[in-house]
């Protein structure tokens, strides 16, 4: 499952300019495998960030995780020369991951959803009673 489709591509950009970047055969219509290809490069990436902070599969798939989908797939469709503003809408994307990994912005939660497991990240550990005290120690030189 992706976070986003190619419905909210040409939402965002245009079937025009899907069409030019995803068309690599040159049939007239974007290719499904580069579409999908290009998608799953978003979740994954995407993936990697909101995995740092909450359990994967999310329960549900905030709205913010497919813009931001969107505007990673769309990058790595334009793989020569993305324009400036595809680039800099990526570049946004990737920034707002790290802050979310960093734990400075959360995602959101719909009313009615079920808010995703968040990782507490605290660390266990037991180890043996202390064999060397400063008691047992005493009078050694």
């Amino acid at each position: 499952m992706t976070y986003a489709t190619l419905d909210d591509l040409i939402e965002r950009a245009g079937e025009v300019e899907i069409r030019q970047i995803a068309d690599r055969d040159r049939d007239g219509t974007p290719d499904p495998e580069v579409i999908a290809s290009a998608l799953k490069a978003a979740r994954n990436r995407i993936d990697g960030y909101v995995g740092v902070k909450y359990d994967l599969p999310l329960p549900s798939v905030p709205d913010l995780l497919n813009t931001w989908s969107v505007s990673i797939a769309r990058y790595v469709l334009h793989r020569n020369k993305a324009p400036d503003h595809v680039k800099d809408d990526y570049d946004d994307a990737i920034a707002s991951l790290e802050q979310l990994a960093k734990g400075l912005i959360a995602l959101p939660v719909g009313t009615g959803e079920t808010p995703p497991a968040e990782i507490t990240g605290a660390v266990m550990a037991e180890h043996p009673p202390q064999v060397f005290t400063a008691q047992k120690l005493r009078g050694w030189r």
